[in-house]
């Protein structure tokens, strides 16, 4: 099928790209540039098997509706976002041009070429707010405390609306805290590339808090897999994909560590205002769903995540 992927040369659409060439598909990559980087698109774009095509296209500009009314995609994944907690609370009304004004031009342009499906990237970390329960459910109400997650709750709502008033399939997929090759230790501030960066630059990390505030740490071609799976199943439905299991960011830090060969302990900071203290996601619904479950621990996708940095240096 012709798919399209916006912000597909960051971290988890240039690795979902790869997924979809790899089973064939046609794909239409869009990406502004501001956080996604054409070194992540280099070797789909080198193989002349691969009908792939770049478009530099700020999600906010009209010119993405018509775009995607011209290449007619089936399915469009739906990843670009302003996606930093912090920025957000800095500058709101940005984060909501990108993350809402951007998945409505998505739907505009999805309800003007007749594509099938829109599959969006939510946010688990941060739309269900402070949960009573770990790991949280999809049926947890919906109690963001940033802006970021707020203007994700609201493109929730609009692929629900353009459902029921245009009839255009959706899943949303509440991703938990993605890591894996590819992440920026310097853009999206995943805390897995920061800490990699640094042990192996030899240089102290930083734990902000008092390091026992947990993530539900997914690997990222585990989530790839289930934003493959969303293409045909799990239709108008929220799903949380990650592991279920909390990962204090205090033993994370040891694992890695350890793999990198560093004895040293980190610098403990402050804690950073508005970071969620807990948070884990229940996959039960995208297993019944999609088909879907988790496969990767965190000590080998983290020892995979240190390979890839080693290797990326040493290049």
């Amino acid at each position: 099928m012709r798919c399209l992927v916006t912000g597909g040369s960051g971290f988890i659409g240039s690795n979902l790209v790869d997924r979809l060439l790899a089973e064939g598909h046609a794909v239409d990559v869009v990406d502004d540039l501001s956080t996604g980087s054409l070194a992540n698109l280099s070797e789909a774009r080198s193989d002349p098997a691969n009908e792939v095509n770049f478009h530099r296209i700020d999600v906010r500009s009209p010119a993405l509706v018509d775009l995607i009314a011209h290449r007619r995609p089936e399915v469009v994944f739906h990843l670009a976002a302003q996606a930093d907690v912090r920025v957000s609370v800095e500058r709101p009304a940005f984060d909501a041009e990108v993350n809402i004004i951007g998945t409505i031009n998505v739907l505009e342009g999805a309800r003007a070429s007749g594509a099938r499906k829109v599959v969006f990237a939510a946010s688990g970390g941060t739309l269900y707010g402070e949960p009573e329960e770990l790991p949280v459910r999809e049926s947890h109400a919906q109690r963001p405390m940033s802006p970021y997650g707020v203007s994700k709750k609201a493109a929730g709502d609009y692929l629900a609306a353009y459902r029921e008033l245009h009839g255009i399939e959706y899943t949303a997929l509440a991703l938990a805290n993605v890591y894996g090759p590819r992440q920026d230790p310097h853009g999206e501030a995943g805390v897995v590339a920061i800490f990699a960066g640094l042990l192996l630059a030899g240089q102290q990390c930083t734990v902000f808090g008092d390091g026992e505030q947990t993530r539900d740490f997914v690997y990222v071609d585990d989530v790839v897999d289930a934003f493959a799976r969303a293409a045909t199943r799990g239709s108008g439905l929220l799903c949380n994909v990650g592991t279920g299991v909390e990962t204090s960011v205090n033993r994370l830090y040891d694992a890695m560590a350890k793999a990198a060969g560093v004895g040293d302990p980190p610098r403990y900071a402050p804690d950073r205002p508005g970071e969620l203290a807990r948070s884990a996601l229940d996959p039960a619904r995208a297993g019944i769903h999609l088909g879907w479950k988790p496969w990767t621990h965190i000590e080998d996708g983290t020892a995979q995540v240190l390979q890839w940095f080693r290797e990326r240096d040493a290049s």
